[in-house]
């Protein structure tokens, strides 16, 4: 069988994998920051004979590998980490600091996977190339750079991603998940939620705290702002379409003393739909402008879009295509539905751009028993990190196995086999 024939090298190759994955996870790089992971990227690229191109969208990687008639397969895979002090008390883990878009000093960490993303998709890079007599058609391979940014994927694309390496047919991703190692979870049509992130100055009018009389005061503004905000979705977002609305971040003032001239919220929503999350960006809008005529504020607010993602869709016939070879290949008990997930991707900026079906998937990669009695118990949400989290720590075995085989398996359900038996 062709899928054989393609992994049977796998075993071989999963030290060396282990030994980029540690090393990408030691050595964590922000958004559009990545340099040192793109170049070794690049460099294993190079060394399995694809034509690379580096420097797409700031720091994205392309490699292609023509050979010979056929589709088009395009696999993508995300390189940025997080602005997150890692506490997982790994051998590897990192102690690397960078700077953020705001000029800040931070910690860094890959807190949601990219590093195993990165892995996963450079070692299915290999096994294709090294097996060219077993497919024939072009495989493109994107390493995206920015997308807990938002703005990598179409940064690609607008830099002329598809005029280098030519429009796929298909569209392939994979993320990594909180699930039990080695399974794989697929869903037909909406799989992941549209996001906005907005932040708000409410600009109020700053003075002395002993004669609040003299100011209009923008805490006072943002805490009435944070309330009223929580009815959005209650009064606003019908029951039937879920919906979130979330105040990550507010800033005011320095000291106790000083009633300050400004108050910053940065507020992030959630939605499977794109008319109700610009419905939540409308509620959001009107409750902040008349929160801050009320106060009496000396002029409107400013509100800013940070980052949008859309909704993650996939196509329903191809994915349903393939869970089938999934199922065929890993066995019914290890292929499993994927729920709705309220994070958020810009991985369907691909296909959407070029027009054609795209299919995103999830891979378990934390301890299957631990993740299965947690779950039995009602204690996953308690006990078990999630992506972002300080805490979370993929397995190495089997996850690093079983993402490079998914993305193998399903470039090969759509490159073509002639001659092969």
């Amino acid at each position: 069988m062709t899928i054989e024939r393609v992994l049977a090298p796998l075993a071989a190759a999963l030290p060396g994998l282990e030994a980029l994955y540690v090393d990408l996870h030691r050595h964590p790089e922000l958004a559009f920051a990545e340099t040192r992971t793109a170049a070794e990227l690049a460099r294993r690229l190079e060394a399995d004979g694809y034509e690379v191109h580096t420097g797409v969208g700031r720091t994205g990687v392309v490699g292609v590998l023509h050979n010979g008639e056929g589709p088009t397969v395009m696999l993508r895979a995300d390189i940025d980490a997080l602005p997150v002090e890692e506490k997982t008390g790994l051998p590897y883990a990192s102690t690397a600091r960078g700077v953020d878009a705001a000029g800040n000093d931070v910690p860094v960490m890959h807190a949601c996977g990219h590093d195993m993303h990165a892995t996963w998709l450079s070692g299915a890079a290999s096994l294709l190339s090294a097996a060219r007599d077993a497919w024939a058609g072009t495989l493109v391979v994107v390493f995206q750079p920015g997308e807990e940014a938002a703005g990598g994927a179409a940064g690609m694309v607008a830099d002329g991603m598809f005029d280098l390496a030519g429009r796929p047919d298909v569209v392939f991703g994979q993320h990594l998940a909180p699930g039990p190692a080695g399974w794989v979870l697929t869903r037909p049509g909406v799989v992941m939620a549209a996001s906005d992130t907005m932040r708000i100055t409410l600009h109020g009018r700053g003075g002395h705290s002993s004669r609040p009389e003299t100011t209009v005061d923008p805490a006072v503004m943002a805490a009435s702002v944070v309330l009223k905000l929580q009815t959005v979705v209650s009064r606003g977002v019908a029951a039937t379409d879920p919906a979130v609305v979330t105040v990550g971040s507010l800033h005011v003032g320095s000291v106790a003393n000083v009633i300050a001239d400004d108050a910053v919220l940065e507020v992030n929503t959630r939605a499977f739909d794109g008319a109700v999350l610009l419905r939540l960006r409308e509620a959001i809008e009107r409750i902040v402008n008349a929160e801050a005529e009320a106060a009496g504020a000396p002029k409107p607010p400013t509100i800013e879009l940070l980052s949008s993602y859309p909704v993650t869709f996939n196509d329903e016939q191809t994915a349903d295509r393939l869970t089938d070879v999934f199922r065929g290949h890993f066995g019914q008990e290890r292929v499993m539905p994927a729920p709705l997930v309220t994070g958020s991707e810009d991985f369907g900026e691909f296909g959407s751009a070029a027009g054609v079906p795209s299919v995103f998937w999830l891979v378990g990669g934390l301890d299957a028993h631990e993740v299965i009695t947690a779950m039995t118990e009602g204690r996953f949400e308690r006990d078990i990190p999630s992506n972002h989290s300080p805490r979370f720590a993929p397995v190495l075995d089997p996850t690093l196995r079983a993402g490079v085989e998914t993305l193998v398996v399903a470039a090969l359900s759509r490159l073509s086999h002639p001659g092969v038996g």
